[in-house]
């Protein structure tokens, strides 16, 4: 079984602190939190890219890791829409039809809107065989029509996807939210 653990974590950036105790399945989790209290701590630490100070953080079944931070610009290094897709990998066709994008695969992705960018990024990111997913913010550039389409397709994917989010709203169905308060990760009571 494909499984993320995170064993007695504590996370420490500048004067900020974590604590996490969790088992991340396969399906979608939801990480609420609001603004500053460590949900892109906690998915920069996921993607392997800050250490813990205390604890450790468990890989079962895991082959290939994703993480999508929240600026889609960050992630761009195609000149062209179509070759931003080639880039992951993957045949432009029929992916640019499926994110709205059809004949935009000669425009320059940075002249895309942010929302534009952030479904072409996210649609690149969820087209791969990554069987684990994490998703900063993933749902902030989106309209409510987009946010609808993203959590449709993020409950529909194999493997263990961790989606942030600072709001409450428009979230789509998942296997498990939880929340970050006072410090601390842990499973939202429903």
């Amino acid at each position: 079984m494909t499984a993320v653990i995170l064993d007695h974590v504590v996370l420490e950036r500048g004067a900020f602190r974590l604590e996490a105790d969790a088992v991340f399945g396969p399906g979608l989790h939801v990480v609420v939190g609001r603004i500053g209290t460590g949900k892109s701590t906690l998915a920069l630490a996921l993607a392997g890219g800050l250490a813990p100070l205390s604890g450790a953080i468990h890989f079962e079944g895991v082959s290939r890791r994703l993480w999508v931070g929240q600026s889609p610009g960050h992630h761009l290094t195609g000149a062209t829409v179509e070759s931003e897709v080639e880039s992951w990998g993957l045949p432009p066709e029929p992916l640019l039809g499926r994110l709205g994008l059809a004949g935009r695969g000669n425009a320059d992705p940075f002249r895309l809107s942010r929302g534009e960018q952030q479904r072409l990024v996210l649609g690149c990111a969820l087209a791969t065989d990554a069987d684990f997913l994490v998703l900063d913010e993933p749902f902030a550039p989106l309209d409510v029509p987009g946010r609808i389409a993203l959590g449709r397709a993020l409950g529909g994917r194999p493997g263990v996807t961790i989606a942030t989010t600072h709001t409450d709203r428009h979230l789509p169905p998942a296997t498990a939210r939880w929340r970050i308060r006072n410090g601390r990760l842990g499973p939202e009571e429903r």
